[in-house]
């Protein structure tokens, strides 16, 4: 137990009997009330994001976790498999566990999972990854006054605004936070 203080971001409390993820914490001190800990969470069951209030010597239970990195090996529909590349044990976990982060992933990619009690929870991904482009459409001739744009098809099926020079079969870098084209690879 640890108290409300002490807890920091990237840890796994135990709040309401669930598991939650710390996103975000803000230790406030108004000026005529006792400090509080503003603490931003993820129910790592359901996925859903809350702000919670603790005051600051209450008890905290943080559970303990573990982070590996672990290599993606295939999608089977709503069932993702990874690899530890230390001890080849493979891991799957669901769609969604995954979320957002199935766009990312390519065979061999590299991701961060967090495992609560030996059992996968969640995962992180790098903040950008390169993928190849499958589909692009040619760019007009003389379409180059301004910053113009088309769209790419990628081997995740994530669909990226490139520009015109992008070509079939390039490999490209994009950003994991919002999908946006970073550059070539």
């Amino acid at each position: 137990m640890l108290a409300a203080n002490d807890i920091r971001k990237g840890q796994v409390i135990k709040f309401n009997g669930e598991p939650h993820l710390v996103m975000e914490t803000q230790h406030r001190t108004p000026g005529n009330l006792r400090a509080f800990v503003q603490v931003k969470m993820r129910n790592l069951r359901y996925g859903k994001s809350l702000e919670q209030r603790f005051n600051s010597p209450d008890p905290i239970e943080v559970m303990a976790t573990d982070r590996r990195t672990l290599e993606f090996s295939y999608a089977d529909r709503d069932t993702f498999t990874f690899m530890d590349p230390e001890s080849f044990e493979s891991f799957e976990l669901t769609a969604a566990m995954i979320g957002d982060a199935k766009n990312y992933l390519v065979a061999n990619g590299k991701a961060e999972v967090l495992f609560i009690n030996e059992a996968p929870v969640t995962i992180d991904i790098p903040s950008s990854v390169t993928l190849k482009v499958t589909d692009s459409p040619e760019g007009i001739r003389g379409d180059t006054a301004s910053n113009v744009q088309k769209s790419a098809t990628c081997e995740t099926g994530l669909v990226v605004s490139v520009p015109l020079f992008i070509k079939t079969g390039e490999l490209i870098k994009v950003s994991t936070a919002d999908g946006s084209y970073l550059g070539r690879a």
